[in-house]
C-alpha cells in the first residue's frame, strides 16, 4: 500500500497505551506472556489474555513473571512480561543476571512508571535500570508509538540478543488514541541449545560474558545514533532546543510548537554524538524528562551544556504549564514560584473502602484496641490508615508488614514493652512477598499476630485472580491455596491459626484480644470474598429507623460509605461532658446486608429494609 492511500478502517483501532502494547505483543508472534497486577500496567496482560495462540499467566510476583519469560526465551520463543515500576525492584535479581546471559527469543519487559504517584508508594524512574543493567530502553509518547515500539523492541531484542525495556508511564498506559494495527506474525521457537557456559551463571561462566555485555551495549549505542526512533522536529525559534522522551514530548510540542525538539525513542543508550550536533544548532538546550535528571546529567558529563531540573520540577508530570514556568525562569523572567501558585480546587473525595468490604470489620476492631503497633502492607487494606479507623502505623512495600512487625518486636524498648504487635497483609500480597516474612517470624520466635485478609482477589488492581482464589487468569478452576495449612507449614502452631468471618465483630475482637496476649507467632485468617467479585453474594439490605437513632455514631465508626450522616448535633451529659452526635441514614440501594453496622448499634435502630429494587455492586468482569 502506498503512503498516499488511506489505511483501511479495520486496521485503525482506538486503544489505550496498555491495549496497544498488548496488540503489538500478540502481533509479534509472542508465545509466552506473564505479569503480576500493578497499576498502571495491569490491563496489558488482561487484554493479552483475550488473544488466541499464546500462553498468558498471572505470576505470583514480578520476579517469577520475568523468569517465566526468560525460560520461554531460552527455548527460542518470543516472550513478554509486564509490571509497574516497583515491580522491577522485585524482579531485579533475575534482570541483573539475564543481562549477562542475554536472550534467544525476543524478550520485552514493559515497565510502567507512575509519574505523579496516582497509585504508588514512590515515583522511581525506571530508565535507571537501562543504565544499571546495560539494556536498551524504548520510550513511547502515545498509543501508536507504544504499539510500534513494542514491535520494534522484539526485533531489537533478537538482533542484539538482549532483553529490552519498554518504559511506559501512567499517561501512556491509560490515555487512548488511534492505532494503525497489523496482523499476527508467525514465529516458531528455534529450540533450546544446551550451553552451560552461557546459562549456568556461576562466577567462572559469568566473568567471560561481561565483555560480551559491554560489546553489546556499544553496538546498541551505535544503533541509537542512526535509529529512526530518535529524530529531530525542526523549529523556527532556536532560542531554546528541547531534548525529551515519552509523553513529555507531547507536552513540549503543545507548549512550544515553534521550538526545535530532539525526541528520543531509543533513549538508552543515549545518542550523545547526535545530541551534541543538535545542541550546536540552538542557543540553549533544555532537557525535559520525567522524573529524574538522568539524561541531563549524562549530557553534562559528555560536555554538552544544558538546563533541566534547575528550572523544571523534580516530581510529577511536566505538563505545559510547568514547562512555560520553567522556560520563563530560564529566560530570567519574573514568575510566581510554585509555592505561591494556588492549586486548582476540586471537591474533596477522601479514599475509602467499598460498601460491605470485608476489611471494614477488621479495621473497626483494630481501631478499638489500645497499646498496639500495627504494621501494614500494600493493598486495599492500606486505607485502614485513614478516617475513621486510623488503624495502620506503617506501609512500606509488598510484604513489608511481616519484617517490619518482627523488627518492631525485636527492637522495642521499655516504652513499648507492653504494646502488642500486629501485622496486616492481604492474601495476594502474602503470596507475593509475605510468606518469607512469616517464615522469618516463626524461625526467629517473633511475638507477632498476623491478620491475613483473604478476600480471594487482587482487589486493589481490579479483582484479578490469584493462587488463593482457585481460578487462573482465564477463570478456569485450578489449585487453591489453603492458607491455614500454608501458615502451619511455615512454622505457626496449628492452635495459633484461626479462620473466621470478618463480618462477625465479637468473634474477631475476641480472637485478636486472645492471640495478642500470647507471646508467640499467631495468624488470624479472615475469610470473606471481595464485594466486587462474583464469589460475593449480597443479602437483604438495611435501613435506619429515624425515631430510634440516638446519634451515637457507632455505625459511622465502621466506615461503610453506604452510611450517610444527615445531621450533626451536640449534647451535654449529666457529667457536664459535651459529646458530638451523628444522625444517619443508610443508602439502601448500595447496602448489601453485611450487618457490620448493626452490631455496634446500641439502640437497635438499624433494621432490615422492606423488599425494594436494589442496585447490586458493580462486579469486575471476568473474560
Amino acid at each position: 500500500m502506498s503512503a498516499s492511500q488511506p489505511v483501511p478502517a479495520a486496521a485503525r483501532l482506538f486503544l489505550s497505551g496498555n491495549e496497544a502494547v498488548a496488540r503489538a505483543v500478540w502481533e509479534a508472534g509472542t508465545r509466552v506472556a506473564a505479569a503480576y497486577p500493578g497499576t498502571p500496567s495491569t490491563e496489558i496482560l488482561e487484554v493479552l489474555a483475550k488473544y488466541p495462540d499464546l500462553y498468558t499467566e498471572w505470576s505470583v510476583n514480578e520476579k517469577v513473571s520475568l523468569e517465566v519469560a526468560l525460560g520461554a526465551s531460552m527455548v527460542g520463543a518470543r516472550a513478554f512480561c509486564a509490571m509497574k515500576h516497583v515491580g522491577l525492584n522485585v524482579a531485579s535479581d533475575a534482570l541483573m543476571t539475564m543481562t549477562v546471559t542475554g536472550t534467544e527469543g525476543g524478550l520485552v519487559i514493559a515497565v510502567a512508571d507512575d509519574v505523579g504517584m496516582s497509585s504508588s508508594q514512590n515515583e522511581q524512574d525506571s530508565r535507571y535500570w537501562g543504565r544499571f543493567a546495560h539494556l536498551p530502553v524504548l520510550e513511547p509518547a502515545d498509543s501508536q508509538e507504544a504499539y510500534a515500539m513494542t514491535r520494534a523492541a522484539f526485533e531489537l531484542s533478537e538482533r542484539f540478543r538482549t532483553p529490552v525495556i519498554l518504559r511506559l508511564t501512567t499517561r501512556i498506559c491509560h490515555v487512548k488514541g488511534v492505532v494503525v494495527a497489523g496482523e499476527r506474525e508467525a514465529v516458531e521457537p528455534g529450540g533450546f541449545t544446551k550451553d552451560p557456559r552461557r546459562w549456568v551463571m556461576v562466577p567462572g561462566n559469568a566473568k567471560p560474558r561481561l565483555p560480551l555485555m559491554f560489546e553489546r551495549e556499544a553496538a546498541v549505542r551505535a544503533e541509537a545514533e542512526t535509529s529512526p526512533l530518535n529524530f529531530v522536529v525542526d523549529g523556527s525559534d532556536r532560542r531554546i532546543g528541547f531534548v525529551t522522551s515519552g509523553p513529555a514530548f507531547m507536552h513540549v510540542r503543545e507548549a512550544f510548537p515553534d521550538a526545535p525538539v530532539f525526541k528520543l525513542g531509543l533513549s538508552c543508550p543515549p545518542p550523545l554524538d547526535s545530541l551534541g550536533k543538535f545542541a550546536a544548532t540552538v542557543d540553549t538546550v533544555l532537557v525535559v524528562e520525567e522524573t529524574e535528571p538522568l539524561l541531563e546529567t549524562e549530557l553534562k558529563a559528555a560536555g554538552i551544556a544544558c538546563h533541566g531540573k534547575d528550572v523544571l520540577p523534580r516530581t510529577g508530570e511536566l505538563a505545559p504549564d510547568a514547562l512555560h514556568l520553567g522556560v520563563a525562569r530560564l529566560r530570567g523572567e519574573v514568575v510566581a514560584e510554585p509555592e505561591h501558585v494556588v492549586p486548582q480546587q476540586v471537591f474533596p473525595r477522601p479514599p475509602t473502602m467499598c460498601v460491605a468490604c470485608p476489611h471494614l470489620g477488621v479495621y473497626y476492631t483494630l481501631s478499638q484496641m489500645r497499646n498496639v503497633m500495627i504494621a501494614g502492607d500494600i493493598g486495599c487494606y492500606t486505607l485502614g490508615a485513614g478516617h475513621p479507623w486510623n488503624a495502620l502505623d506503617s506501609c512500606i512495600s509488598m510484604g513489608a508488614s511481616m519484617g517490619t512487625a518482627l523488627g518492631m518486636d525485636k527492637g522495642r524498648g521499655k516504652v513499648d514493652e507492653n504494646k502488642k504487635v500486629v501485622a496486616v497483609i492481604g492474601d495476594s500480597t502474602f503470596m507475593h512477598m509475605g510468606m518469607q516474612g512469616l517464615l522469618d517470624i516463626t524461625w526467629n520466635r517473633g511475638n507477632v499476630t498476623v491478620l491475613l485478609l483473604d478476600n480471594r482477589a487482587v482487589g486493589m488492581t481490579g479483582g484479578q485472580d490469584n493462587p488463593g482464589s482457585g481460578r487462573d487468569l482465564h477463570g478456569e478452576e485450578t489449585t487453591r491455596v489453603d492458607f491455614a495449612k500454608l501458615c502451619e507449614a511455615l512454622g505457626v502452631k496449628k492452635e495459633r491459626i484461626r479462620v473466621l468471618d470478618p463480618y462477625q465483630l465479637p468473634v474477631l475482637f475476641k480472637a485478636l484480644r486472645e492471640e495478642t496476649k500470647i507471646e508467640e507467632p499467631s495468624v488470624i485468617i479472615t475469610d470473606r470474598p471481595c464485594v466486587l467479585i462474583d464469589h460475593y453474594v449480597p443479602t437483604k439490605p438495611y435501613l435506619v429507623k429515624e425515631d430510634r437513632c440516638t446519634g451515637c455514631g457507632n455505625c459511622v465508626d465502621v466506615g461503610c460509605p453506604a452510611i450517610h450522616v444527615t445531621r450533626r448535633d451536640k449534647e451535654v451529659k449529666a457529667s457536664g461532658k459535651e459529646v458530638d452526635l451523628s444522625f444517619v441514614r443508610i443508602d439502601t440501594s448500595a447496602c448489601t446486608g453485611c450487618g457490620l453496622c448493626v452490631q455496634p448499634c446500641a439502640p437497635e435502630a438499624i433494621i432490615h429494609a422492606e423488599p425494594v429494587q436494589t442496585l447490586q455492586p458493580v462486579q469486575f468482569v471476568r473474560k
